[in-house]
Parts: C-alpha cells; sequence; structure tokens
C-alpha cells in the first residue's frame, strides 16, 4: 500500500472516528478534568455537611460499621474513602450495593457525623443526593449506563486511540515542525485557524492523551468479563457481619505495615471479602499510587497478606501505575493542572475537526 493511498484510509478513518465518537470524548474529557480534583471539590460543595463539631467522644469504627450494616441489610461491600480526614471532618463512605439491573451501576455514598452518628448524606451515585462529584465519577467510566456504559466508556478508550494513531499518519510530516514551534498559527479566517489548532494542539497532546485514553480502556476491561455481567444480575446476599473487631483489625494493619499512609479502608460484609487497608508508603515513587496494602480475615482476625509495591514483581508494578497514570495523581498540583487542560482536548479536537469535515464536506 503506497503512502498516498494509505492517508487517504488514515483521513477517512480519523474523520468517521471523531464525528461518530467526538461528542463523548468531550463528555469524557470535562468530566475527567473536573474529577482530578474530585476529593477537594466535593469537600468545598458540600463543606456545610463535610465539617462537624467535634463534641463528646468519637463513635468507634464497630460502632458505626453496625450503624451502615442495619441500614443496608444487603451489601457487596462497603469502603471507607477518608480514614484520614480530621477532627472536624465527616467520614465518607463508599457502598457497593447490588440491584440486580444490569444497565444500573451501583455505587452510593454515605456520610456520617462521626461523633453522633448523624446521616449527613445519603444517595446512589447515579443520584444527585450523594453528590455532584460522585456522580460525576461514576458518570465518567460508565455514562450512568450500568455494564453496558462501561464496555462502551472502554470502546470510546479504543476509538480515541485510532484517531490519534490515525492523525498521526496523516501529519507525520508536520510533527517534528510542530514540535519545534516552526508551525505558524494563522489567523487568515476561521477555516484555517482551526486546521492549523487542530493540527497543533493533536500533536503536542498525542502522547500523553494515547496514555490517557489506553489507561481508561484498561481500568474498564471488567465490563468484558462475562462472570461480571452474571454477578450484576444477581441481587446483593444479606450481609454477614465480621466476627472481629474492626478497631482492633485497624490496629493489627497498621502494626503489620507502620509507616503506611492509609488513605482507603475495606468493611467487608460478605465472608468472602477481607478487611484491608491501602495506602502510600513514605519513599515510595508518586506513579505506583496507593498500592500497598495489608488484609485480615474479617471473620478469623487471621493475617492475609502485606503487600509492599517495592517487593512486587514487575507486571504489578506496572499494574499499579495505570490508576495514576490515567488521573494523574504522580507528580503534585503541576501535573494535576497539565490533565486538566488535557482533558479538555479531546473536546476541543472534535469540534474543531468537525468543522473542518463540515468545511470539506461544502466544498
Amino acid at each position: 500500500m503506497n503512502k498516498k493511498k494509505l492517508g487517504r484510509i488514515a483521513f477517512r478513518l480519523h474523520s468517521w472516528f471523531g464525528l461518530i465518537t467526538g461528542i463523548f470524548l468531550l463528555l469524557l474529557g470535562v468530566s475527567g478534568s473536573a474529577l482530578i480534583y474530585m476529593d477537594e471539590l466535593d469537600y468545598w460543595l458540600n463543606r456545610n455537611i463535610m465539617t462537624v463539631d467535634p463534641t463528646g467522644p468519637r463513635r468507634s469504627l464497630d460502632e458505626l460499621y453496625g450503624q451502615i450494616i442495619k441500614r443496608y441489610p444487603s451489601l457487596d461491600n462497603i469502603a471507607w474513602i477518608n480514614p484520614e480526614a480530621g477532627p472536624e471532618e465527616a467520614l465518607n463512605f463508599r457502598l457497593y450495593l447490588n440491584d440486580g439491573k444490569l444497565h444500573t451501576y451501583d455505587l452510593g455514598m454515605l456520610t456520617l457525623n462521626p461523633y453522633t452518628g448523624a446521616v449527613l448524606r445519603e444517595g446512589r451515585n447515579d443520584e444527585f443526593r450523594s453528590g455532584i462529584m460522585p456522580w460525576l465519577f461514576q458518570f465518567h467510566f460508565s455514562f450512568h449506563g450500568g455494564m453496558p456504559g462501561a464496555a462502551l466508556t472502554a470502546i470510546f478508550g479504543l476509538t480515541m486511540l485510532v484517531s490519534i494513531i490515525t492523525g498521526l499518519i496523516i501529519y507525520r510530516k508536520f510533527i517534528w515542525k510542530v514540535l519545534t514551534f516552526r508551525v505558524a498559527i494563522k489567523r487568515k479566517n476561521w477555516r484555517t485557524l482551526s486546521s492549523d489548532l487542530h493540527r497543533v494542539v493533536g500533536v503536542w497532546t498525542l502522547l500523553l492523551n494515547a496514555v490517557i485514553f489506553f489507561t481508561g480502556f484498561w481500568m474498564n476491561l471488567f465490563a468484558f468479563e462475562p462472570g461480571v455481567w452474571q454477578t450484576e444480575t444477581t441481587l446483593a446476599k444479606p450481609n454477614v457481619p465480621v466476627r472481629q473487631s474492626l478497631d482492633r483489625m485497624l490496629v493489627q494493619a497498621r502494626q503489620a505495615m507502620p509507616d503506611l499512609e492509609v488513605s482507603y479502608v475495606t468493611l467487608p460484609t460478605q465472608p468472602e471479602r477481607k478487611f484491608m487497608i491501602r495506602g502510600s508508603r513514605p519513599g515510595d515513587w508518586g506513579i505506583f499510587g496507593k498500592s500497598n496494602s495489608v488484609a485480615i480475615d474479617g471473620q478469623t482476625g487471621e493475617l492475609k497478606a502485606v503487600k509492599r509495591i517495592e517487593d512486587a514483581p514487575v507486571a504489578a508494578k506496572i499494574e499499579a501505575m495505570v490508576h495514576p497514570l490515567h488521573v494523574g495523581i504522580y507528580g503534585g498540583w503541576p501535573i494535576k493542572w497539565l490533565y486538566i487542560v488535557l482533558g479538555l482536548t479531546p473536546g476541543f479536537l472534535s469540534v474543531t475537526g468537525a468543522l473542518l469535515w463540515w468545511r470539506r464536506k461544502r466544498k
């Protein structure tokens, strides 16, 4: 196949993939940019309920757990997502619900006052009662379409990769010129401006957009597993509470890895699941995220696993890099702001690409 024919095929694929998936890539990009500061925005937007008055003794984890499982008799799991909360902050728990419907992705949010046990916020993530950021979080990876939505999001990650590869073929002669600032952006009219901006922005964001969309596809691969679809059509089983004290297991887990900065705690409601703490350790590379963990059997209290990312095999280290590379939590605020800007570029490229297609169609 000669280069001219290859270029024509690449152009057609680039145009049609961009037109068909453009609006979805715009939604994924904008929601992804907002989620870079998900926790901070969630706290700011709900600061009236996220700030509590530290009066009286703080309730134990066992008491809060008992309150949750009584309120929700059938849960797949519970995750305490802000164990680093200060004395004046409410506690957030992610609830893994299951209504047996394939088209719903059953995450929920419950915010409690740790001193009184009062419910400050409660709702499914596909409802705004849980807050705009939890709603946006679930929308970003499933479009609120359950397992089919999660699979569709993964497919859009692949279509963006096709657009990137075909764009690389189309603009291969300009790449080095763009990167060395030898391509001027012409402002003669909206046609030349949109064309030049599409080329320049596409080249500069090519590599990082490829990384972001590939990692997004990789994280949603679970949506193609038939067993997961079967599980989603099965109602959550009645809770089987842990027999051991959660407070004691938390102390035990911390002792097993004293330098762990805990950022996530799993509170099991089914016997096959384990009590687990996750987080980072001083000296860890940020690219590995929060990949250290300690697991304890909630029924027997037996220490089941202590995993440090520094001791993990190469494959596990590569897997640990996927989430940080996707959400930009490996280089402080400069990387986060870079990711915020990058999240807006798929939508920008979709709009400018549509303008170019429309101009060509008119001709």
